[in-house]
């Protein structure tokens, strides 16, 4: 049937689209029945697949932006607080400690003579960028160990992209460590509210999701620092919705880190063209066609309003003890401690039978990883690594490490074996010794998540060890101390200048 207030031209113009269309997919395929309308006009499966009760409340983008420019510092509960200042302290060290990979080198050879500004400082490097590249930058180098931090309900790393982002735009604008720690919160709160909204099933689509969600998350934190309006800040997520992106099928990859370093790019950004009067959809996040919709089958609107501002996500923050995708941590938590109860040797061990939760095999299962970004996700180095050396550290991590003949020969010693039953922070292992005695261990929950968590010790052990190398230990130290006090500095930036090295030759 046709539209009689279609102008007669735009009826011609339509016409002559959709015959251009069969004709082009009937040459490509081959096809010889007709297309009809029906088959040129298929069902969207993401409206087939919607739960049902999903339907947004009114104006959801609307109402996170009017939130994170309304709420004030004390309203933050102080275990939120404390909890920021511990995935600050734990970012401090992974984006210092992977200062030197070399996928940071490549990006910053590669941008350093396109930059315009020489204004902005990297952690753990000498060079300067312009305020976006540094965000770029240092949001690669947080997450290129994949040792960052871990939200378990949505497996996004919430401090890369925001922490990067606010670092970033602090060396523009003046800003107290108090107004820091509030943004960084709120920025974390709007990417992992959303993270629920939508998963898992974004993540099941291929998307990765500290990649996606953490665009918002930087947008939202960047925002409340140039101080937007609310109808700016809904441009500013709105931005953030069709800049969003990244892929699980980079894993193993350098576009991995990638992936985080544009969202804090991006996020920053969004954030500084809305206060421009950049415009876009209001209803970004929940629209027909919006952001929500377009990527992810299933999903909850309630997530992103459901108790604002009454629980804070950052106050279910974890830290990794192992530098490698975080399903892996269990299976390397109960290695570990058969090693040192039997005080086993690699040459004892016939084999190696592990039950783990199906996404373990799903994101880690690379039984022969080819270097060390591939190792981070192979639980069958992981395990076998750990047997060898007794721990999961960066260095575990290396090419080397991973081409080694003795962890090569294990990790063929090893199976896995999926079981829905069991928690994706849980693992059965059975290992069984060369004279046939059988071992068994189950963990119910990995070292590092919130029921067993890293201690302030252990995450300034860890920050020790991902800065030793770089910085001289007199300037970590003062780095670390200053981070504890956070929020009684006036000026933020003193902490990337701290934090930056001074020469190429100044390293601990």
């Amino acid at each position: 049937m046709i539209d009689r207030a279609i102008p007669e031209r735009t009826r011609q113009d339509l016409s002559r689209r959709r015959f251009l269309t069969r004709s082009a997919l009937l040459a490509a395929t081959g096809v010889a029945t007709p297309l009809t309308a029906t088959a040129l006009m298929s069902t969207n499966p993401v409206r087939e697949q919607e739960k049902a009760g999903s339907t947004p409340p009114p104006s959801v983008t609307r109402i996170l932006s009017d939130w994170v420019v309304h709420c004030q510092p004390d309203a933050i509960p102080q275990d939120a607080r404390k909890e920021g200042l511990r995935s600050i302290v734990n970012w401090l060290g992974v984006v210092i400690g992977g200062s030197s990979q070399e996928a940071v080198s490549i990006v910053l050879a590669t941008l350093s003579p396109l930059s315009c500004s020489s204004g902005a400082a990297l952690f753990g490097r000498k060079e300067t960028l312009n305020i976006p590249w540094a965000a770029l930058v240092n949001g690669i180098s947080s997450h290129v160990l994949d040792f960052d931090d871990t939200d378990l309900h949505t497996i996004i790393h919430p401090a890369g992209p925001v922490a990067a982002a606010l670092f970033a735009i602090c060396q523009t604008h003046r800003v107290s460590g108090a107004a820091f720690l509030h943004a960084f919160i709120l920025g974390v709160e709007v990417e992992c509210r959303l993270g629920r909204a939508i998963y898992p099933s974004h993540y099941e689509m291929g998307w990765h999701i500290t990649g996606t969600c953490g665009t918002f998350g930087a947008a939202a934190a960047c925002g409340k620092i140039l101080g937007l309006t609310t109808h700016q800040m809904q441009m500013a997520l709105g931005i953030a919705a069709t800049e969003a992106a990244g892929l699980k099928i980079m894993f193993g990859s350098m576009c991995k880190s990638l992936n985080v370093g544009r969202a804090a790019e991006n996020g920053l950004l969004a954030a500084l063209l809305a206060e421009r009067g950049f415009s876009s959809s209001e209803e970004a996040i929940e629209g027909k066609e919006g952001y929500i919709y377009t990527t992810s089958t299933h999903h909850t609107y309630a997530a992103l309003t459901d108790g604002l501002g009454e629980h804070y996500e950052i106050s279910s923050d974890t830290y990794k003890p192992f530098a490698c995708g975080i399903v892996i941590h269990p299976a390397i938590d109960a290695a570990l401690q058969l090693r040192a109860t039997f005080h086993l040797q690699p040459s004892d061990v016939r084999s190696i039978t592990i039950r783990a939760n199906p996404l373990v095999l799903q994101l880690t299962g690379k039984q022969e990883p080819r270097d060390g970004l591939e190792g981070k996700f192979s639980i069958y180095h992981s395990v076998a690594i750990a047997l060898v050396r007794g721990y999961a550290g960066p260095a575990e991590y290396s090419d080397a490490a991973v081409n080694d003949r003795a962890v090569i020969a294990l990790r063929r010693r090893i199976t896995v074996h999926p079981d829905a039953q069991v928690r994706t922070d849980e693992v059965y292992m059975t290992l069984t010794t060369i004279d046939g005695r059988t071992s068994e261990k189950h963990i119910e929950h990995a070292v590092g998540s919130r029921e067993r968590p890293l201690t302030n010790a252990e995450l300034e052990e860890k920050y020790r060890q991902l800065t030793k190398g770089i910085l001289p230990a007199p300037q970590a130290e003062r780095l670390l101390a200053l981070a504890w006090s956070l929020e009684r500095s006036p000026d933020v930036s003193q902490l990337v200048r701290l934090g930056a090295r001074k020469t190429e030759d100044d390293r601990g």
